[in-house]
């Protein structure tokens, strides 16, 4: 773990001063940071903050070189990683489809599917923000990235089920991630849905439901129980809230999920996705348009999903700021008071590329469930400036 340098961060010193210290690139972005960051990294610990930055140098043939610096990243402490759950469940939905597809079964990640219980009760027939109106695997994912739609988590969730989501996970060497449940209050995360992909006249394939073999647990970690109370149901239980039973991934495995997603090449087969190349393309497009960049589904109505919407770093505390110049692949999550974020940040017309995972905790209060969290004050402004922290400092280190 990344030794804490705050003093760093509050002190009068000027960079001149400060570097001739052994600091890292990580910690010498810092020091120019807005005071919305340095104010949340003097309180590091009380905030949760594990930060992870991951310099890109084209070598020869433009094969990408990684070095990496952290900031009080601790595999052994728990934060919640809300959404950003939904990106291994996205790419593995892909994945499973090609498996399918190699034994023969005749559809794609575009067939239309309904979802059923295992009384035949219907749980979704239709998508009514698809110009088709029909449930597909492509349409769920673009939902997934452009605003992280929780039913679209829930039914690729119940697709694949959690033994082969975590087993998937653990062979691939994401050995600290573990997804155990859906976005659905009383889910049964243990036994699935029913599945059946659509042909003009028949049913393709079924997927009968599914019932997990293998609970996985997340160990032992440091911080899994946290504050002093919580809501259930309205009222409030005045013992501290229990995580221990909720997904987890750490910001080294959250980090290296998306590297596998946008630099498949960086690693041997048995750890990549077992994607097709044009898998890989519609992950990355997706993954990198913002809220309003897309027909189908059309999101341009609701102004409540401002172009900012799924982008924390950089434009975050901002709307109607985000151009072209720089691309942002990513995926978000904010629960509990824990926003989250691991991010490919892309500027081409500068030559800059760089990945960046943080995650940082508000909740003064310290009751979960209650929904007063200070996203806005704190949170937000803190994950964007951390954006543009590195972002200018690799402005000027390019």
């Amino acid at each position: 773990m990344a030794k804490p340098v705050l003093s760093l961060f509050i002190v009068g010193l000027s960079f001149s001063l400060l570097s001739c210290t052994q600091l890292s690139p990580l910690e010498q972005a810092l020091i120019d940071a807005e005071f919305e960051v340095k104010r949340v990294l003097d309180l590091a610990d009380e905030h949760e903050i594990q930060i992870r930055y991951t310099q890109i140098k084209r070598g020869e043939n433009n094969i990408p070189e990684f070095t990496t610096y952290a900031l009080f990243e601790d595999s052994e402490t728990y934060f919640y990683p809300a959404s950003t759950a939904k990106l291994p469940v996205a790419a593995l939905a892909l994945q499973r489809i090609r498996e399918l597809q190699a034994e023969g079964v005749a559809i794609d990640r575009n067939t239309p599917f309904h979802i059923r219980d295992r009384d035949n009760h219907p749980i979704a027939l239709e998508d009514s923000t698809a110009l088709s109106g029909t449930l597909s695997i492509a349409h769920l994912i673009k939902k997934i990235f452009l605003v992280s739609d929780n039913d679209a988590y829930n039914y690729l969730f119940d697709f694949l089920g959690t033994d082969y989501i975590n087993s998937q996970l653990r062979d691939k060497g994401l050995k600290e991630a573990s997804i155990h449940h859906k976005f659905l209050f009383g889910a049964d995360n243990n036994t699935t849905w029913e599945y059946y992909f659509l042909g003009e006249q028949d049913t393709l394939y079924a997927r009968k439901s599914i019932h997990a073999e293998e609970l996985i647990s997340n160990g032992n970690l440091k911080k899994m129980i946290k504050g002093v109370g919580y809501l259930d149901d309205k009222e409030l239980v005045n013992e501290p809230f229990d995580f221990s039973k909720k997904n987890r991934i750490s910001i080294n495995d959250l980090e290296g999920i998306l590297k596998r997603i946008i630099f498949p090449e960086g690693f041997d087969l048995d750890e990549r996705f077992g994607l097709l190349e044009e898998d890989y393309e519609f992950l990355q497009y997706w993954m990198s348009r913002n809220t309003l960049e897309s027909n189908d589904p059309d999101y341009s109505t609701n102004p409540d999903l401002y172009d900012s919407y799924v982008k924390f770093f950089i434009y975050g505390d901002q709307k109607g700021a985000m151009t072209n110049n720089i691309r942002i692949f990513n995926k978000v999550g904010d629960a509990y008071g824990t926003l989250t974020e691991t991010a490919y940040i892309q500027d081409e017309a500068s030559n800059i590329e760089f990945l960046l995972t943080a995650t940082v905790h508000v909740n003064e209060n310290q009751i979960f469930n209650d929904n007063v969290y200070e996203f806005d004050s704190i949170g937000f402004p803190f994950m964007a400036g951390l954006g543009r922290a590195i972002l200018n400092y690799e402005q000027v280190r390019n």
